[in-house]
């Protein structure tokens, strides 16, 4: 019953790199889910981490770094499949945005499955960006 799900979200409260990398395999997004040094290093050099949990579980994830005054790079949107279409990526972005303040921009990298979401809530697609590719 989903319907009925109490989810609490949560505003830089510490996780392990096991709970991250059990929501990014359960979310679908790619990421180095079996190198636990390298999330660690991402979840403790993150300015913002926001947390969505059911049920004392983790099940969605927003991690940005920002200058909290200009920019903000929202570099993972996770949630868990078994949680998903029940508005908590939105809610997540929704308080991404409340922490950082109208004069930030938030900006992000798609990943090609999920295209279509970002448009759904409030982002807008831009032509005018460069990447220079990770190695590994």
């Amino acid at each position: 019953m989903k319907d009925f799900l109490q989810i609490t979200y949560k505003i830089n409260v510490p996780i392990s790199a096991e709970e991250l990398s059990t929501v990014f395999k359960a979310s679908g997004i790619k990421r180095p889910v079996d190198d636990l040094p390298r999330l660690q290093r991402m979840l403790d050099h993150a300015d913002l981490t926001i947390t969505a949990w059911v049920d004392e579980k983790l099940a969605g994830v927003a991690r940005a770094i920002t200058d909290y005054s200009y920019c903000c790079y929202l570099s993972d949107l996770a949630v868990d499949k078994a949680y998903q279409k029940m508005g908590i990526g939105n809610e997540l972005v929704r308080l991404l945005q409340e922490q950082i303040g109208d004069e930030v921009t938030l900006i992000l990298l798609a990943s090609p499955i999920a295209m279509e979401y970002y448009p759904r809530i409030g982002f807008k697609k831009i032509d005018n960006g460069y990447i220079i590719a990770r190695q590994r």
